[in-house]
């Protein structure tokens, strides 16, 4: 009887053993199950672009142990460049930012127009954190670091607290991998954050997509390329689309743009300037890559 048992049991480990773990339909990857909205961390330590001016006037000037202290993180105690005579009060709070610039952006780019873009999008801005003003002098104040997305340093620029909504997610399921073309507004997937080229989900990506095309927090674009381009850096099989030497060929010559589309994934905006936006990639079938486009849902 113990025997049978052991047997049973064994059977139904190895059974939920190999059941996929992945719903498909199709063979096509699906959504799993997520949050209702992204975290706060997300929403506040994403970054942006502006083609504004930032306002310069408050700075981070240094903190407590600056003798060896080169950056600053929660729990440590910033300087700052204004006090009561500025206007500065107790309970005061900033959200810190730095302007980033990739130092191999102006030589090295994954696509054709990707230095064109950037600049169109304006000044890259890092999220480093937020403090809360503790202790105030009449040119000076002392404020707490309370919030830490990245390290605090000297220079650093402060801004007056604004609260960043985090939009509720749409459902996931409702992906649909064959979607027809929106009309709405298209873009480009401009470059990542922290610099990066290639994106999945839960990605940062900051899309020429702003104000001006009538895009606004919480909105989806939907991600996608047409095979056969030959904007990137990379290098690629000419004419793969319908041709591949050694493996067959269409009986005729097919451009990028007379075959469907390919629906890569979707991303939800988190933050919007004039002429661009933060997306966070909520669902993705492939790797996105720096020149895909993105189209207002």
């Amino acid at each position: 009887m113990r025997a049978n048992l052991a047997v049973l049991s064994l059977a139904m480990l190895l059974g939920a053993a190999s059941t996929p773990a992945q719903n498909t339909t199709q063979g096509l990857p699906q959504p799993g199950p997520m949050s209702l909205a992204p975290g706060y961390s997300a929403a506040n330590c994403s970054g942006f672009f502006t083609d504004q001016k930032v306002p310069e006037e408050t700075r981070l000037i240094s903190g407590e142990q600056s003798e060896y202290k080169i950056t600053f993180a929660r729990g440590d105690y910033v300087y700052i460049n204004r006090g009561q005579d500025q206007g500065v009060r107790v309970g005061d709070r900033f959200m810190v930012v730095r302007h980033e610039q990739d130092p191999l952006t102006d030589n090295v780019n994954w696509f054709k127009w990707q230095p064109k873009l950037i600049k169109q999008m304006g000044t890259a801005y890092l999220d480093a954190g937020q403090v809360r003003v503790v202790n105030v002098q009449p040119k000076v104040s002392i404020a707490e670091v309370i919030f830490s997305c990245n390290y605090m340093q000297r220079g650093d620029i402060l801004r007056p607290y604004v609260e960043r909504p985090a939009p509720p997610y749409k459902d996931a399921t409702t992906f649909d991998h064959f979607a027809p073309v929106s009309g709405k507004p298209v873009g480009t997937l401009v470059i990542g954050f922290d610099y990066a080229e290639s994106y999945g989900q839960n990605s940062t990506v900051f899309v020429n997509l702003g104000a001006v095309q009538g895009i606004k927090v919480g909105d989806y674009v939907r991600v996608f390329r047409y095979q056969g381009e030959k904007g990137e850096t990379a290098p690629q099989t000419a004419d793969y689309q319908y041709k591949m030497w050694g493996f067959g060929s269409a009986p005729q010559k097919y451009s990028p743009k007379e075959l469907p589309r390919e629906v890569l994934g979707e991303a939800i905006v988190l933050n919007v300037s004039r002429n661009s936006s933060t997306v966070l990639v909520t669902f993705s079938s492939a790797e996105m890559y720096a020149g895909d486009y993105a189209e207002i849902e």
